[in-house]
């Protein structure tokens, strides 16, 4: 009896584990079952995300390529834009780069006046180093660089910005002398006045007192006119064409005595042998039709001319030159210092009996160790250029100073830039 008790008491405990290890294991399933098809739904959703993120990450990059130019090597190159690609019209393909340098004759002043290249300046802050005639210009950082930005301009009125200058109310330019900036296109349309007269302080010096009168240049992304100066455009343009990229391009103007020459990047748009006015003066402004977009500029230059640089090979025994211009603490040469290149080298062409030390030299800032090496590296990064454009080697050696012998004081921005210089000299 016992015996029969005791088997049936155990097949009720087995029954009943079972029955409970059946019940356990179906909420168990049913909980795994959940946790995978959550597990299933959050990496569904992850890939979409992933997915979304990646299509927005592209859309950004294109945003960004927009605002900053090429997107890829804006930092260091001018604008990628200029003559069309065959068929750019027929498929809607935007212009591309024909920036080659190879014929660009624009050989800057060899005496600064006026240098700014924005460093230390405060962010919002009023350019310190010059004088607001009308509009709001402050200082603002654009991918990574100090730059001056016009916020409200109206060109058709006094606006802009002239520099300080000590004699600012006379005529303080030259009769030979250069001027150099680069500036930003958003637009084609988008456009820099350059009056060469102090809007400010030389209004005595203007018979007509009359802004619409004064003699200007006007750049365009792409051409350039003036007051009584026809219009000349960038090779591959011949009207206001829409088919241009965001970006910088250099702009260069020339004087001398008479002849006015200026510069888009590699390329001469205008060329007059005899202007009927005297430049006096310097004011730069920007105009854009629409209202909404800010202008920006940087690197400006005013320099002095000098004798052709073979006259002064023939008194001095050397000719020195500020226009060979590199990367900041790098040896990498500026594009707008094949002009001065190119003269080199038509000169070298045309005397083959002149052989020179290519020597460097930089301003005080900086370790004096570090400063030598890297006019070493400049000086022999202009002789390779050289090479490459044809010159005999055993025509050029190099030689870097660094900081050791400078031509004036390192204590403004412009005695700095005449420091920073390239020296050719003649050797047998």
């Amino acid at each position: 009896m016992k015996s029969t008790t005791l088997l049936l008491i155990c097949t009720m405990v087995i029954a009943l584990s079972a029955s409970t290890n059946a019940q356990l294991l179906e909420k168990t399933i049913k909980k795994v079952g959940k946790k995978v098809e959550k597990e299933a739904e959050k990496r569904t959703d992850q890939k979409v995300n992933k997915g979304i993120d990646k299509a927005f990450d592209k859309a950004e990059e294109g945003v960004d390529s927009t605002v900053k130019g090429d997107g890829t090597n804006n930092q260091k190159q001018p604008a990628q834009q200029g003559k069309p690609k065959q068929g750019a019209s027929a498929t809607g393909e935007q212009p591309q780069a024909v920036l080659t340098w190879a014929k660009y004759d624009f050989v800057p002043g060899s005496q600064i006046i006026f240098e700014d290249n924005l460093q230390d300046e405060q962010n919002g802050e009023f350019p310190s180093k010059w004088d607001l005639v009308f509009g709001i210009v402050e200082n603002a950082n654009l991918n990574g660089d100090n730059v001056i930005m016009f916020r409200k301009c109206n060109i058709n009125a006094y606006d802009g910005i002239v520099p300080l200058m000590k004699n600012s109310n006379e005529d303080y330019l030259p009769d030979e002398f250069t001027i150099e900036f680069d500036a930003y296109y958003e637009k084609y349309n988008n456009s820099y006045r350059i009056f060469l007269l102090d809007a400010k302080n030389q209004k005595n010096l203007d018979k007509s007192n009359n802004l619409s009168s004064r003699h200007f240049l006007r750049f365009d992304q792409n051409a350039a006119d003036g007051k009584n100066i026809a219009k000349g455009f960038y090779p591959g343009f011949s009207n206001a064409d829409t088919k241009s990229i965001p970006g910088w391009r250099h702009i260069a103007i020339s004087f001398n005595k008479r002849a006015l020459k200026a510069y888009i990047d590699d390329a001469r748009v205008i060329n007059i042998p005899n202007v009927d006015f005297n430049p006096v003066g310097f004011t730069v402004g920007f105009h854009n039709p629409s209202g909404n977009i800010n202008g920006y500029i940087k690197n400006v230059r005013i320099a002095k001319g000098a004798v052709p640089l073979y006259s002064k090979i023939l008194t001095d025994g050397k000719f020195v030159t500020t226009g060979i211009k590199f990367d900041v603490n790098q040896a990498t040469i500026k594009p707008e210092s094949m002009g001065t290149i190119n003269y080199v080298v038509k000169m070298m062409n045309d005397h083959p009996e002149l052989n020179f030390c290519v020597e460097g030299h930089t301003d005080s800032d900086g370790a004096d160790a570090a400063n030598k090496t890297l006019s070493e590296k400049r000086a022999a990064a202009v002789r390779n250029e050289l090479i490459n454009q044809g010159i005999s080697a055993n025509r050029l050696t190099s030689k870097g100073w660094g900081e050791s012998k400078p031509v004036t004081s390192n204590d403004t921005p412009e005695g700095k830039a005449q420091n920073r210089r390239v020296e050719f000299v003649k050797v047998k």
